[in-house]
């Protein structure tokens, strides 16, 4: 069984909120100095399911990260988990992409591995949130989605996938190949070995350009994005303390009711 899955490279979440800045005017986070990026823990739970898989079934996984050259590090982080093989998609062509933009270049490149059984995504990014990425790759593909699995079984060739609702959860079947995306109800993720981890260092990691996955760089036009990023802004939050006279506590509640009831 061959299993690819797509991951991303986000901003530590765990970094101090003081460290955490962005560039208004270019509508980007800036990377904190001294604190590296990490795997999009969502897709990390897919990179555990595939494992799983794996552990199961035998086969393959292969890791697809589009992103800088750092990105390196996730695929990396992956294969010391239990994936095979990974590759980076980087190209100026590649920046600043919406999620059909995306969606479109990891669909060239899984087009190229071929050789699927499987295809995994978290059920959205740690950073952005959009939650598209999977459904718009299936619907380039032509393959069947099922969203927010929590567990992921072949039978007979065949996926069953629990996946979670608001008031509980299904089981839902389909055919391979097909694309699933995975949510955190999966369960933790591995914990890669010393002797995983060495062997990930010396792993090389191919990098692929447009021209590698046979990308037609007019699909990633700028003009023709699908949504538009307005305004990006780090929230503020502003305490006021007001004292409520009064020369008797009961005073001081009807004070205070008729400061409430103004308010209403």
């Amino acid at each position: 069984m061959h299993t690819i899955v797509c991951i991303k490279q986000v901003p530590d979440p765990e970094i101090p909120p003081a460290k955490f800045k962005i560039d208004p005017v270019a509508k980007k986070v800036i990377p904190p100095p001294g604190v590296p990026p990490v795997i999009s823990v969502y897709d990390e739970r897919a990179v555990e399911a595939a494992c799983r898989l794996k552990d199961k079934h035998k086969g393959k996984i292969t890791v697809l990260s589009l992103g800088s050259e750092k990105a390196t590090d996730v695929v990396r982080h992956a294969i010391s988990m239990g994936a095979d093989e990974g590759y980076v998609l980087q190209d100026e062509a590649f920046e600043n992409l919406d999620s059909f933009g995306t969606a479109y270049v990891l669909g060239k490149a899984i087009q190229k591995i071929g050789g699927y059984d499987l295809i995994l995504c978290g059920r959205q990014a740690a950073d952005w949130g959009a939650g598209q990425v999977g459904s718009i790759l299936a619907e380039i593909l032509g393959l069947p989605i099922i969203t927010l699995a929590c567990d992921i079984q072949v039978e007979d060739k065949k996926l069953k996938i629990k996946r979670i609702l608001k008031d509980g959860f299904e089981i839902v079947e389909a055919p391979t190949p097909a694309v699933a995306t995975v949510s955190s109800e999966i369960g933790l993720p591995r914990l890669p070995a010393g002797v995983a981890l060495m062997l990930a260092r010396r792993k090389q990691i191919p990098i692929w350009k447009a021209k590698d996955i046979g990308a037609d760089l007019s699909e990633l036009d700028p003009s023709k994005v699908h949504t538009e990023i307005t305004e990006i802004f780090i929230p503020t939050r502003e305490r006021k303390c007001e004292m409520i006279p009064g020369a008797t506590p009961a005073e001081v509640a009807t004070n205070l009711v008729s400061k409430l009831v103004k308010l209403i």
